[in-house]
């Protein structure tokens, strides 16, 4: 997630530029840049790597650098690699433009400016976005910016200068944050409010397609159409870590609420004709999914029960053996690998030392890797023969959650791709299964509704030692995963058993008042489902019901039912697994433990 700051006023706009950046690195990212007016011209500077190499090359290249208006930005890669040419701001000879988010449609407009004689340096969906305002722009920098907005597809936070606009920025958003702040005979703009908090408490939130430009003089905003636009200025009553939690109480929470946004920009760049399609996104060839008799998935901990659920969707929807592995086993068992065999990666640091090595063995057996990670230019993404990037931003939080839906969300494009070119499912089909993901995405803002009856119901489980999961089929995996983030953060001792097994041991452990999480979203296995729940409930067990809206359960059976939205049984892990992880950080909360960072646990295991 991108970090956008701007500044007009009468410091010297690099060290406040460099200043309030800084106040952003905790969002994560690759490189970073600065344009700022200097007499006639604006001069660009960009760094791959950490702010200090931007700030060293400025001193460097640029000691005199001393306007008093600019736009800096963080970037964190999505369309290219880190580099300095990647890099934002990304200038034209009318105007240089930063933006955090991702341009949909930048494919489509990229062949038309090239039609129109535009060239292109790097491989972004800024630099498309940075030109298509400059092919509008007649010395109206809002009407440009709103003729832009009519074109463009996807989400974005751009701030941007003018040439002959010195001393002025211009700013618009839709789908991407953005804020416009005040100082004493100084204005800002930002993509969050930790940036500003030195200078000023004084901002104001930017509505979708509003155009805000600020000057030494103040903030002046508009509609879409131009009109005049109501400035509603509000005070930050925060820390700078208040702040960068965004007003929740926990990096957790706050990144539980990012899913549905992050879970948009992982899959909508790969749909293409209504059809998943890896091709232009991350440089894999249509032909790519053709070639394969088996596949292996390896993975660690979370990452790894989202190669689970991926197992089951590839199976069932494109007929090919796939096998699962925990990443610290596989090495060691001497897999059978050949030039047909398929090993897929999944790793939200992309440094994670068993996933790593596996991906060695894997390409000294001559087999592909495919590594899907949320960091690029980490070691995986590297090493690995092809990349697919997540796009959910950094994560704070040591219990992951948004890595894994966008990882949960990449499985189901592979599965539908691999289901078209093995023949598996027709066009017709692979659109119906693709609108259904897409479906199951924007249901999950509905599913962060029932975080208050799950914080009320939750209260019983302060005291608590023993807790077990069950599920079957996808349900299972989803327990896994439940089971995993409950103990990681709660310290609670929890366990997830496929339903089945009850009476091959663990029914044992069942005694009066033992919690039991009983995940029921496969409609195809309810009645099997239902009998489980049953002999848990006769032997005393406290049964929470994790149940697809509409389905009938005897609620004899349990204490208390949480109903998600109805969909296809194939999507519900999509929006099952949010009810579990705010189970997890709400019991956590509770217990009075340290949820962001919780004991002997790291966030990248870069050891075996």
């Amino acid at each position: 997630m991108c970090g956008i700051v701007g500044y007009a006023g009468g410091k010297r706009a690099v060290s406040v530029l460099l200043d309030t950046l800084s106040g952003l690195e905790y969002r994560g990212y690759d490189s970073a840049g600065v344009s700022v007016f200097d007499g006639d011209g604006i001069v660009t500077v960009k760094a791959k790597g950490r702010l200090q190499n931007l700030a060293d090359r400025l001193k460097a290249e640029h000691p005199g650098l001393a306007g008093g208006c600019g736009i800096g930005h963080t970037r964190w890669a999505t369309h290219g690699e880190p580099s300095d040419v990647n890099a934002h701001p990304h200038a034209t000879e009318k105007l240089s433009l930063v933006h955090n988010g991702i341009i949909e449609n930048y494919q489509q407009l990229r062949s038309r400016l090239l039609g129109e004689g535009y060239d292109f340096l790097s491989r972004t969906d800024t630099e498309v976005a940075a030109k298509l305002i400059d092919s509008l722009y007649h010395g109206d920098p809002i009407a440009a910016i709103s003729e832009a907005q009519a074109i463009l597809e996807g989400s974005y936070a751009f701030a941007i200068l003018f040439a002959d606009r010195p001393g002025e920025v211009y700013a618009t958003r839709l789908g991407s944050p953005l804020i416009a702040a005040a100082g004493e005979g100084e204005t800002f703009i930002a993509s969050d409010v930790p940036a500003i908090l030195p200078y000023s408490r004084r901002y104001a939130l930017i509505g979708e397609k509003q155009i805000v430009r600020i000057d030494r003089e103040g903030i002046s905003l508009f509609e879409p159409d131009g009109s005049p636009a109501k400035l509603q200025m509000l005070t930050a009553e925060w820390s700078v870590e208040q702040a960068q939690k965004g007003g929740y109480d926990h990096f957790m929470l706050k990144e539980i609420y990012e899913q549905p946004r992050a879970l948009a920009d992982t899959v909508h760049p790969r749909i293409s004709d209504g059809l998943p399609s890896f091709e232009a996104q991350d440089d894999i060839p249509e032909g790519f999914w053709r070639q394969f008799d088996t596949i292996s998935i390896v993975a660690c901990g979370t990452a790894m029960h989202a190669g689970m659920i991926g197992k089951n969707l590839i199976e069932r929807l494109a007929r090919i053996p796939v096998e699962c592995d925990i990443a610290s086993e596989f090495r060691y068992r001497d897999p059978i690998l050949g030039k047909h065999s398929l090993v897929l990666l999944i790793s939200q640091s992309g440094e994670t030392a068993d996933t790593l090595a596996a991906l060695r063995l894997a390409r000294e057996r001559g087999a592909t890797t495919l590594a899907v990670v949320n960091v690029t230019g980490s070691s995986i993404a590297r090493e690995a023969d092809y990349v697919i990037r997540t796009f959910a931003g950094p994560e704070i939080a040591v219990a992951s959650t948004k890595a894994y839906s966008v990882q949960l969300s990449v499985m189901y494009l592979i599965a539908i791709r691999l289901a078209l070119a093995n023949r598996a499912v027709d066009d017709a089909r692979a659109r119906e299964l693709t609108s259904g993901l897409l479906g199951a995405i924007e249901t999950t803002k509905d599913v962060l509704g029932l975080n208050v009856e799950i914080k009320e119901y939750i209260k019983r489980y302060e005291s608590l030692r023993d807790l077990f999961f069950l599920g079957r089929g996808l349900d299972y995996a989803l327990s896994m995963e439940g089971s995993l983030k409950l103990k990681e953060i709660s310290y609670i001792h929890c366990e997830a058993y496929a339903a089945g097994e009850l009476k091959h041991g663990t029914i044992s452990l069942v005694t009066e008042g033992v919690p039991v999480v009983a995940v029921a979203t496969q409609e195809t296995l309810l009645p099997k489902m239902v009998s489980n729940i049953k002999e848990v409930h006769s032997r005393g067990a406290d049964v929470l019901l994790v149940c697809k809206q509409g389905l009938e359960v005897d609620p004899e059976i349990y204490s208390k039912r949480l109903d998600l939205p109805a969909l296809d049984d194939l999507f519900m892990p999509v929006v099952g697994v949010i009810v579990l992880q705010l189970l997890a950080y709400h019991t956590a909360v509770l217990r009075g433990c340290d949820v962001d960072k919780p004991r002997n646990l790291a966030k990248s295991v870069t050891v075996e």
